[in-house]
């Protein structure tokens, strides 16, 4: 970011701290509801301030990809400690409750590319027993594709004589492509 866009940065916080939440608690306008933890409250509004925010996310903002990164925004900005957590949870238990589900899909989206990411190390590494160096065009296919497409090249790699048979060739140059089989694309990583 540059120096300009930083000092921009600057004199918006400074100019939303000047701004009462209260008039933008209720607003259509996402931006505003994200930012109301920015906005200038009376320390006992803190927490009422933080759930406005959660709820203009859930009402407002229908992408789960940006739901998820948008409830961090809100959760770093709002910095509510032990004892204002505690209150939220119990003065306003439907957002406490989209919060939770918010974390818990931020959770299984965790899990889940975890799992994509074992699968792709596995599929690589029985492909580099099998066949050698594995192809950097093959690489990058196999850290890119889905779980289900890499269960089943890994079914693949038993019966397979070439690479191209376990992934295809979609993806690949012709050049490439015949390459893949004679073991010959490269440079390709070596290590997993």
């Amino acid at each position: 970011m540059s120096h300009d866009q930083n000092f921009k940065n600057l004199i918006l916080a400074c100019e939303l701290a000047t701004v009462a939440y209260e008039r933008y608690r209720d607003s259509d306008n996402i931006v505003a509801r994200l930012n109301l933890p920015n906005m200038r409250y009376a320390p006992e509004h803190k927490v009422d301030a933080y759930a406005h925010a959660v709820r203009g996310l859930a009402s407002l903002e229908e992408d789960p990809e940006k739901q998820l990164k948008y409830i961090d925004f809100i959760d770093i900005y709002a910095d509510l400690d032990d004892n204002e957590r505690a209150r939220y949870e119990r003065e306003y238990p439907q957002e406490a409750e989209i919060m939770s589900s918010f974390a818990e899909r931020f959770i299984q989206k965790g899990k889940q590319e975890g799992r994509q990411e074992g699968e792709a190390t596995i599929l690589l590494r029985l492909l580099q027993l099998k066949f050698g160096v594995v192809p950097e065009a093959v690489r990058r296919r196999i850290e890119t594709a889905e779980s289900d497409t890499l269960l089943a090249w890994s079914d693949r790699v038993l019966t397979a004589t070439r690479i191209e048979q376990v992934i295809g060739e979609k993806g690949l140059s012709a050049p490439e492509a015949s390459r893949v089989g004679e073991g010959k694309l490269g440079p390709a990583k070596t290590g997993l």
